[in-house]
């Protein structure tokens, strides 16, 4: 299974962090259900050309929040996650990418009026296309 996974080398966020933040989003989204196989390290890291260490470490903090489970000898699963943790995981993504978009916007001379009508603007857009 090839995972739908983008990096960006240009970014300051770490790859492991991109790689950790786009799985949880894909489980924490359902796209991926609990007991689907994950890639193993190897092929993974071969697939988004990044090191073995890496990967590694993406899947090891994944391990460690509950998102994924290893098997000894079978591979890496998705794992059954709560439905809070899904709500959790999904209301932080959102949060820090609005809160992102609100320095930038600031560092823009943006004022609070302005960046509250640019959002209404992008999101009725949005739903027109829905």
């Amino acid at each position: 299974m090839k995972l739908p996974i983008q990096l960006s080398k240009d970014s300051r966020e770490p790859i492991y962090h991109q790689i950790e933040q786009q799985l949880k989003a894909l489980i924490a989204g359902g796209h991926l259900s609990a007991g689907v196989a994950l890639p193993s390290i190897r092929v993974l890291s071969k697939e988004l050309e990044v090191s073995v260490i890496t990967t590694r470490r993406a899947y090891q903090n994944l391990e460690n929040d509950g998102f994924i489970k290893t098997i000894q000898g079978k591979g890496t699963f998705v794992a059954e996650l709560d439905q809070s943790l899904k709500n959790a995981t999904k209301q932080s993504a959102v949060y820090d990418v609005f809160q992102h978009a609100i320095e930038t916007a600031r560092n823009y001379d943006y004022t609070h009026s302005q960046i509250k009508e640019l959002f209404l603007t992008i999101l009725h857009e949005s739903e027109r296309r829905e």
